[in-house]
Formats: C-alpha cells, structure tokens, sequence
C-alpha cells in the first residue's frame, strides 16, 4: 500500500491509496481457500470441493468482500500512517480497480483542528452554597405531614362535608342496563378533590354511613370502554363509611414512619434534600458560566461536516419550516456545543485523564442505589446495554474535566439563602439555551440529567 497526500486546504484533505493486484489477488486466494473447507456443493463431498470451481461459481462476490475489507483497512492505515484525526466519517472515492488489476482510490476527510489551550486562571465561577434556616425545613416537614392520609370514622349519623373520606359500593346502569366496569367495591374519594367523575363529589355531600345514595354523572372521554363514554350513567352508591381528616402530630413516630430514625434525623435529611436540590442546579449554572468563558478564549476552526451532524441532532424532530427559520440559531448552537466539546476533549487528553473500570462500576451502584425497589431492574439494564455504560463512562469523563477546570481557576464561595437560590436559578434558566457539549472520545450520548429531587408522601432514605 501506497499513501499520498492529494491536496490540503484548511481542515480539508484528500489522501491517494494504491493497493497493488498482488496483495490483493493473496487475499482473494485466502477466501478461496477458506470457502472450499467450508461451502457445500452438489457433487463434491463437504471440505473437498475444488478451489477453479469456487472460482468460478463465486469469483464476483469474493472480490467484492474482499475489496471492501481491503477499503476499510487500508483506509484506517493511512489515517494512521499520517496521523490524522479524523473529524466524522470519511469518504471513498474508487478510482480504478477490478479483478487482477491495481486499486487507486482517493480518500477525502476532514480534520480535527489542532487546538492550542488557553490558561484557565483567568476563568471565574461562584461557588453557592445554600443555608437552609429551622424556619424552612419545619415548613417542608409540615408539608409533608399535611400530605399524609389520617382518616378516623365520623360520629354516627355525622354527614359528610368536603375534605371527609367517603367510602361506598356501588352498582351503575345506562338506560338502565348494566354495563362493563358498572360495579364497584369499597371506593374511597376524598370529597372536593373531584377526582373520581367530575361532579360526583358534590353528590355525596351530606352522606352518613349505612345510606344508599343515587347518583348522575356522565361518564368521562376517556372512559376505557369507548363505546360508553360520554354516556350518562346512574349510580347507586351504599355507603360503607364517613371517616374525617385528622393533623398528623410531628413526632418521632412520624419520622419513622417516613424512614427516618427520629424527629431530628429526619430535620437533618430534609435538610440534605433541599440542599441537593438547589446545589444541583445552582452548580448546573456554574459549570455553563465556566464553559462559556473557555469558548470565548479559543478560536478554533470547525470542520463543515461536524456542523451538518450537530444541526441534523438539533433538527431532528423540529418541522421543516421551523428548521429553516431557525437555520442561523441552530448554526450558532451547533458550532458552540462542537467548539466546547473538541477543548474538553483535549483538556482531558492533555492531563491524561481517564475513567477506570472500578469508577464505572461505584458510579452503576450509585445508580442502582438511587432507585429503591428497582435495584435488579437498573442492574439489568447497563449490563444489557453497553451504549447505556458508555453514557455512563462520559458522563464520569465530564465531570473529571469539569473538576480539572475548577481545580485551576478562580473560584468565589458565596453564602445564599433559599430564595435568593430560586432567583438565580430562575434568572440562569431564563438565559440558558441549553447548550450541551461533551468530550468525543469518552463518550458516545449523555442524557439529560436531573437530579432535582423533591419531597412527596413517601418514606425518605438515607442514601
């Protein structure tokens, strides 16, 4: 094999290959070879058949095979032998070749630019740090707590009123016909929340217990069997019981009822949670104010081809009359993510930086961890997607870059409170245009990640 530079302009070249018919012609008698130990044939027994019979009967597309083969390590070769790194994929332009002929093809690529790094002390970022007061956990606690269902029967002959629990059987006719899904056991609604069939609630005001009670409702839309819905259909509801909210006593016992192993213990995981939850964005914020600053210190030339990926990315599901209004913006983001992705990706290969196997592995387990109940399934899920790990392998990449950075320029730590927090996160999503970029060779795709975590009615975990 033969490798000549054609032509260079800018990140552009185009690259001369000749495969000379003799190495081409020893790899073609290789398949043949093989094909005669293998291939079965009408006439000749299993591994005998003659290989000018093989010849004959598949000369074509063996030398089709092989060719391509010879395309794609000759291709890689040269790139190698020239030490280029290849921006995209390259192409093949044949020039000539055929059986027992020389091969000239012409291999056109773009390059990655050769970037020069810039010196990161002059990048600036705030570090936030969110102090939660006694004031503000006692209110999530309480919230919590107001969320949760305690219910105690109402006084005999007590009728109901919005807020109670009533539950009840019932049967349902249309035209007074039963139906599919007409009949019901021991349902609970909450009166006022109107969550069963819209007006229903308002119905069973003033219920009392062992009451048999018609009701009207029109079925909904949505209803699963089509061919009722929208129809007005009569209940007849017997009511089971009327039970009343109660306030939850904020104790020790409620603590451990959500997990926790007291009042105090769960304070200090209320106060964790709060605090992830706006340490996660507000650090979102800073690492994009950081990015931002190193895109604006290199000048780098970004080859055509990665521009065209990026938009096709950015473009896929958008229609196409908004792909065209959009054309210059979508430009601008996809040289801005690419631009930052390729000072990453040096950053990282100029400190060496790496993800270990033992890295990956903690990072699954943390995943796995996180997902309570679902352990096996999350297990499961990276083991049986390797695309899922590589995600996984750049998402640690990033971050080892992110932290490279922060190690070396300046940082300001400011003490923030709650609301101010919601502010700048308010004002930084209002700026953000979600620009995301990530190094190449660590990675293949990285998912959105959000790690905003709230509080519902269910038990806390340490984690």
């Amino acid at each position: 094999m033969k490798v000549t530079v054609d032509s260079k302009k800018g990140l552009k070249t185009n690259l001369k290959i000749f495969v000379a018919k003799d190495e081409i012609n020893e790899k073609v008698q290789t398949r043949l070879v093989e094909l005669s130990k293998t291939v079965n044939m009408k006439g000749f027994r299993p591994g005998k058949v003659p290989i000018a019979v093989i010849k004959r009967q598949f000369a074509k597309p063996i030398y089709g095979e092989v060719l391509e083969k010879i395309l794609q390590e000759t291709s890689a070769q040269a790139i190698k032998e020239k030490n280029i790194k290849v921006a995209g994929q390259p192409k093949i332009d044949i020039k000539s070749h055929g059986e027992d002929k020389d091969l000239n093809y012409l291999l056109s690529l773009d390059e990655l630019p050769s970037i020069k790094l810039k010196p990161l002390d002059n990048i600036k970022y705030i570090n936030y740090e969110v102090n939660i007061t006694e004031g503000e956990i006692k209110k999530r606690i309480d919230e919590i707590a107001k969320n949760q269902n305690n219910f105690i029967d109402k006084k005999e002959n007590e009728p109901s009123k919005n807020g109670d629990l009533v539950a009840f059987d019932y049967e349902a006719t249309i035209e007074n016909k039963k139906f599919d899904g007409g009949e019901g056991k021991n349902t609970q609604i909450v009166l006022g929340k109107d969550l069963f069939i819209k007006g229903f609630d308002k119905q069973l005001l003033g219920v009392k217990k062992n009451e048999i009670k018609n009701v009207v409702a029109i079925l909904p839309e949505n209803y699963p069997n089509k061919e009722f819905s929208n129809k007005k259909a009569n209940f007849k509801c017997k009511i089971l019981n009327v039970k009343i909210s109660q306030p939850i006593k904020v104790d020790d016992e409620f603590a451990k009822n959500l997990g926790a192993k007291d009042l105090n213990d769960l304070k200090e995981l209320v106060k964790k949670q709060y605090q992830n939850q706006y340490n996660s964005n507000l650090n979102t914020l800073s690492k994009d104010k950081i990015l931002n600053q190193i895109e604006k210190l290199h000048d780098i030339d970004i080859p055509e081809n990665l521009v065209q990926e990026e938009l096709a990315v950015i473009s896929q599901n958008l229609k196409k009359e908004d792909i065209e209004k959009n054309k210059k913006e979508n430009e601008k983001i996809a040289i801005k993510r690419i631009k930052i992705g390729l000072i990453l990706n040096e950053l990282g290969e100029k400190n060496n930086l790496k993800v270990d196997e033992i890295e990956l592995k903690n990072e699954i387990q943390k995943q796995v961890q996180s997902m309570p109940g679902q352990q096996k399934q999350v297990l499961e899920y990276y083991q049986k997607n390797p695309s899922a790990t590589a995600t996984l392998r750049g998402s640690i990449y990033e971050e080892k870059i992110i932290n490279l950075i922060k190690k070396n320029c300046q940082k300001t730590t400011k003490n923030i409170s709650i609301n101010e927090a919601e502010e700048i996160i308010k004002i930084g999503s209002d700026k953000n245009k979600e620009i995301k970029q990530e190094p190449k060779s660590e990675k293949t795709n990285k998912p959105k990640k959000t790690t905003k975590s709230t509080l519902k009615n269910k038990k806390i975990r340490k984690k």
